[in-house]
């Protein structure tokens, strides 16, 4: 390709095939600052169009409610550990009612309550349906559920159940005795932890999950034991109508006893 110079009549200079954008070098500041005005007016003119400032309002509470919405897309930080954590299962048996059994851990640094609720409300329940725990304190709640018949022959790895089950957390101020209704009382505070579906296990084939729910559901019929227990007396024993028995002065009595069997004079 050839290209073509073109020489300056007065000082022979090359320019080349391209010219210059702006030929008037004088006009380039005037230019580039009206450019740069108008720009500015139309930001402007478009700030005023997305963001209307109405009279008497308060940009503080603009920035509340941004906030406000802000948090509300953040994730929920989780107070309680489940295991397992997002199922429940139980063992198939139609037409009787079964359990299953679920851990819960309080993994936060304050005192949570929870809370069960179901789909089915008619058909299953839980035990406890709700409590509080103390930083790191965990128990093993049991979930009951009737099983349907089956419908056209279903196989138990085929049967499936619309029950849900829902696990909600409540940070509380200490030690505090559970109420339901704390949970209508602070809405707002109320976390969603997990949304348990049910799985049916066939109890006639070994599974290291039915193996898992066996246990479970052993540990807390024993702590549940522990709790029917009365406390163990650690004070002095009372009989009669609060005569308290004084160990040294029982042996003493025996003692005596057996110096007058042997017919040892005391005075």
């Amino acid at each position: 390709m050839e290209v073509v110079d073109e020489r300056s009549p007065s000082d022979g200079k090359v320019w080349g095939l391209f010219k210059l954008p702006f030929i008037n070098s004088g006009n380039t500041h005037s230019t580039s600052s009206s450019s740069s005005s108008h720009n500015t007016n139309r930001n402007q003119q478009q700030h005023s169009q997305i963001n209307p400032q109405v009279e008497g309002s308060n940009p503080h509470n603009n920035s509340s409610s941004v906030s406000s919405v802000a948090r509300s897309l953040l994730p929920t930080r989780r107070r309680l550990r489940l295991d397992p954590s997002n199922k429940l299962y139980f063992p198939y048996e139609p037409g009787k009612q079964v359990r299953s059994a679920i851990r819960i851990k309080n993994t936060s640094k304050s005192h949570v309550a929870f809370k069960f609720q179901t789909t089915q409300p008619k058909s299953c329940f839980m035990r406890p349906p709700g409590g509080i725990l103390t930083p790191g304190e965990s128990l093993i709640a049991t979930v009951f559920k009737f099983v349907e018949q089956p419908e056209n022959n279903e196989k138990p790895v085929d049967q499936k159940s619309k029950a849900k089950f829902k696990i909600m957390s409540l940070k509380v101020q200490g030690v505090m005795d559970y109420v339901p209704e704390l949970f209508d009382e602070q809405k707002d505070q109320v976390a969603v932890e997990q949304i348990l579906r049910v799985v049916f296990l066939d109890v006639e084939r070994p599974s290291p999950a039915l193996e898992k729910l066996k246990r479970q559901l052993a540990e807390a019929e024993s702590a549940l034991e522990a709790r029917k227990k009365p406390p163990e007396e650690t004070g002095p024993k009372i009989i009669g109508e609060g005569l308290v028995i004084d160990e040294w002065k029982e042996r003493r009595e025996r003692y005596l006893a057996r110096q007058q069997v042997e017919g040892v004079d005391l005075v």
